[in-house]
C-alpha cells in the first residue's frame, strides 16, 4: 500500500514546521538542491468562465526547493488579472493557535504509546526511520497516528531541502498582499484537523505504516512529483500524489473526494457573482475521475486548460 505521496501533500499544508519537531538543519541540502535543480517550471492552469465571471484553477505542491521559477508566464498573467486569491487553507498568523489545535486533536496523553499501538511488524522499521531523521524513536509516542505520519513526512522533506517559504502558497500570499488583493480560504485549519482526527484508528494507522514504508524513498517520490508539476503533467502528478488512496476508501473519501465535491460546489456558487478569482489548491485535487474539475462538469461547468 502506498499512501505516502498523499500524506506528503496534506502534511505540508496543514502543519507548520515548528509543530513537527524537525531535528535536522536543511541548509546544506537546500544549497545543494538549488545548484542542481531545474530553474523553469510551467505548471498546469485551467479557467472556468462565463460572460461576467472568470475563475482560474491552479494546482500547487505546497513546498519547493529554492531556485525554481514558476510564477511567470500564464500563471502570473492570470494572477495579475484576478481580483482575489482563494486558497485551500490560510495558515493563522498566531502559531500558538495551531499548537493548541495540535494538542487538542493530535495528542493522546493516556493509554498505550504510539509505538505500542503500531503493528508489531512495523515497530523496528519505525524506530529505524525515526533515528535516520535525527529523532528519538519515542519522540512521537504521544501523537495520534495521523499526526505522527505527517510530522515524520515533514521532517524527512526538510532534510531534503524542501521549504514552505518557496512553496506556491507562500509566494501567492506574498504577491496578493503586495497587490492589495483579498485572500480567503476554502477551509480552515480547524476543519482539516477535524477531518484527520475523525479518521478511524485503522485509517490513521494505515497512513503511518505507509509513511514508514516509503520514507526512505521520499526524495525520489517528491522529486518525481515536482518534475510532473513543473512539466504541467497533471495526470501524472495526480497519479503520484493520490497513489494508493483507493486502498483506503475512508481516507480517499474524507480527504479527497468529499472535499473536491464541496470545492466544486463553492466554485459553482461563485460563478453566479461577477469578477475574476485565482483559486490555488493541491494539484492532486485537480486531476482524475473524482477531481474538482470532474465535479464541476456535474454543474455543467467546463475547466479549460490554458496553454503557455
Amino acid at each position: 500500500m502506498k499512501l505516502f505521496p498523499f500524506v506528503v501533500t496534506a502534511a505540508l499544508l496543514v502543519l507548520p514546521a515548528t509543530a513537527c519537531g524537525q531535528a535536522a538543519d536543511s541548509s546544506a541540502a537546500t544549497a545543494t538542491a538549488a545548484a542542481s535543480s531545474p530553474t523553469d517550471a510551467d505548471p498546469a492552469l485551467w479557467v472556468v468562465k462565463d460572460d461576467d465571471t472568470t475563475i482560474y484553477l491552479f494546482g500547487t505542491v505546497h513546498v519547493l526547493k529554492p531556485g525554481l521559477s514558476w510564477f511567470d508566464n500564464a500563471v502570473k498573467t492570470a494572477f495579475d488579472a484576478s481580483d482575489e486569491l482563494v486558497m485551500e487553507l490560510i495558515q493563522p498568523d498566531d502559531p500558538a493557535s495551531v499548537q493548541q489545535l495540535i494538542l487538542a486533536k493530535g495528542i493522546t496523553t493516556t493509554g498505550p504509546t504510539l509505538t505500542e499501538r503500531l503493528p508489531v511488524d512495523k515497530r523496528a522499521a519505525y524506530a529505524r526511520v525515526m533515528t535516520a531523521n535525527g529523532l528519538s524513536p519515542g519522540a512521537f509516542d504521544r501523537m495520534d497516528p495521523w499526526l505522527a505520519a505527517m510530522s515524520l513526512t515533514m521532517t524527512s522533506l526538510a532534510k531534503l531541502g524542501y521549504e514552505a517559504t518557496h512553496g506556491p502558497e507562500q509566494v501567492l500570499t506574498t504577491a496578493a498582499q503586495a497587490a492589495g488583493k483579498p485572500i480567503t480560504a476554502l477551509e480552515t485549519i480547524a476543519q482539516q484537523f477535524d477531518y484527520l482526527d475523525g479518521l478511524s484508528e485503522p485509517a490513521q494507522m494505515t497512513m503511518l505504516a505507509s509513511t514508514i514504508d516509503a520514507t526512505e524513498d521520499a526524495g525520489t517520490m517528491f522529486a518525481d512529483m515536482v518534475a510532473a508539476w513543473s512539466n504541467g503533467d497533471d495526470e501524472a502528478l495526480a497519479a503520484l500524489m493520490n497513489e494508493g488512496l483507493a486502498d483506503s476508501p475512508e481516507l480517499e473519501r474524507v480527504m479527497l473526494t468529499d472535499r473536491n465535491a464541496r470545492w466544486a460546489d463553492w466554485i459553482a456558487g461563485r460563478m453566479k457573482q461577477p469578477g475574476t478569482v485565482f483559486v490555488a489548491v493541491g494539484a492532486g485535487h485537480l486531476a482524475g475521475e473524482n477531481s474538482v474539475r470532474a465535479d464541476l462538469a456535474k454543474h455543467h461547468l467546463i475547466a479549460t486548460r490554458i496553454a503557455y
